[in-house]
Order: C-alpha cells, then sequence, then structure tokens
C-alpha cells in the first residue's frame, strides 16, 4: 500500500501511495460505459476501485476489466437490499468472482423506529455471514448519523455499540459534522481499514442539525475546499488505512475532477 524510500543525510521522506478510486466520483462515464471508466482512473493512476454499482454487466466481465487495467477492487457500495436473506448468496458470489472481499452500506434507512431496529438486524445477521466468506462488512456515514435522529438516535453510536460492522468514515461528512475528522479516526482506528478523503464546502455553523446538516455543500477536488485532507491523509498513511478518494463534483466531468486530485495527492509526496 505504501512504498517509502528515505535519505537521511537530507532528513528527506519519499511517500508514495497507492490510491483507491469512488466510482461514483466518475458515474457521468461510469452509469454508460463502466469499462471506460474503469481504464480512465487506471490511465490516472488510481490503482484501487470501490464500485458503486455494476450497471448489469456480470461478474465475470466486471473482474476481466480490472485484471486488464492492473486494478484491484477494494470494496463495493452495496445497499441493505442485497443483504436480506434472499438476495445476500448472490451478493456474497458476485463479489468472490471480483476479488473482492470489502462490502459496504453506503446509507441505510434510519427511521421510523422499526426499520431502524430491522435495519440494525440486518447488518449483525448479514456480517455474520459475509465473514464466513472472507467479506468485511462496513457502513459508509454522511452527516446525519452524528446528529439525534427522528428516533432518538445518534446512528454513528448505535452502529458502534450495537453492530460489528467497519466503519468507513467519510472525513469531509464527519467534518461537516462539525467534528474533527482526525481525532473521530483515532478514538475509532480499531474499526477502521479504509477511509474516504473527500473535499467541499462545508455547511453553514447555523445549518448543523440532523434536518438541514446537509444544507449548501458542495464538493470540491481535494485540496479546493476547506476540509483538512492533508492531516486525513497523513493519519490514513501513519496507521495503514486505505485511502479511497471520493469527489463527487463532476467539474467539469468526473474523470477531469479526479485527475486534479490525484495530482494534488502526488504533490504532498515529498
Amino acid at each position: 500500500m505504501v512504498l517509502q524510500s528515505r535519505r537521511s543525510e537530507e532528513r528527506t521522506e519519499t511517500i508514495h501511495m497507492e490510491y483507491g478510486i469512488q466510482m461514483f466520483s466518475v458515474r457521468d462515464v461510469a452509469e454508460k460505459d463502466l469499462r471506460e471508466a474503469l481504464r480512465k482512473v487506471a490511465e490516472l493512476g488510481y490503482h484501487y476501485v470501490e464500485f458503486a454499482g455494476f450497471f448489469d454487466h456480470p461478474a465475470e466481465e466486471v473482474k476481466g476489466w480490472l485484471d486488464e487495467f492492473g486494478l484491484v477492487c477494494s470494496g463495493t457500495h452495496t445497499g441493505v437490499d442485497r443483504l436480506v436473506p434472499e438476495k445476500i448468496d448472490a451478493t456474497i458470489a458476485y463479489h468472490k468472482a471480483i476479488g473482492c472481499d470489502n462490502l459496504i452500506v453506503p446509507a441505510a434507512p434510519w427511521k421510523p423506529a422499526d426499520v431502524m431496529e430491522a435495519n440494525i438486524a440486518l447488518l449483525n445477521e448479514a456480517q455474520k455471514k459475509l465473514a464466513e466468506n472472507g467479506i468485511a462488512l462496513g457502513y459508509h456515514n454522511h452527516s446525519k448519523e452524528f446528529f439525534v435522529n427522528p428516533c432518538g438516535k445518534v446512528m454513528e453510536n448505535e452502529l458502534l455499540e450495537r453492530t460489528n460492522v467497519e466503519l468507513e468514515v467519510d472525513t469531509f461528512w464527519a467534518f461537516n459534522a462539525g467534528l474533527d475528522p482526525v481525532e473521530f479516526l483515532e478514538a475509532h482506528k480499531d474499526r477502521i481499514r479504509v477511509i474516504h478523503l473527500k473535499d467541499g464546502i462545508p455547511t453553514a455553523p447555523e445549518n448543523r442539525s440532523y434536518e438541514h446538516v446537509h444544507d449548501g455543500v458542495k464538493g470540491k477536488a481535494l485540496g479546493e475546499g476547506k476540509a483538512p485532507v492533508v492531516r486525513v491523509r497523513d493519519w490514513a498513511i501513519r496507521n495503514g488505512v486505505r485511502i479511497v478518494v471520493e469527489s463527487e463534483g463532476l467539474d467539469p466531468t468526473g474523470p477531469e475532477e479526479v485527475a486534479r486530485c490525484i495530482r494534488y495527492l502526488r504533490s504532498l509526496e515529498v
């Protein structure tokens, strides 16, 4: 994951990271031509891909494209609807076929209370079965999970206390909720194998509530927003946590925005 060379006499350190990309970042291409989207991110220098849908392509075809472009699937964003008993076996088979050992739920309904309880139970059951098949289960946060919801619960706390799922911490959404993402990462690093490194313009402080925390948010390429991207990156490197870039603005296109992201990250390498 990290290749390092040190020159002690100059007290410099060269760090070359193998970064991942969340394919939602290039959805403008992926939705029309998934193979071309994979080709583009590989060409830009991303090594890992985290899928946000397969657009009805069979697993064998997707695996062939990964191999063709020298990419590794580091995870998928897969909805809870694919974890129900009648579908989880097919979900497991697909992940095994593409060589993926990490399934992340990108979001889930947490209200009303009966839906919240049902989804917590579903995550717990699915986590056991996935683990039996060598696949980890994680959950990706937005900002709302850090606030009291209409059921009177803070869902990030519920997930930590009532499940064994890993946390795929979206560090921008944590920042947008008013947290110091590095402090949150450090506090829960035993539950974290991968993070989303993301930048953007956060909501105004007065909007930090369950109802309004996403109001006025604008995604930006890495280094172009207000999030503590460098501190988060440095924490991940120190702790051996995989970095997956997510940049949602399509500015002016997905590939062009994620190209700026990886150029920025390479500029941080000394």
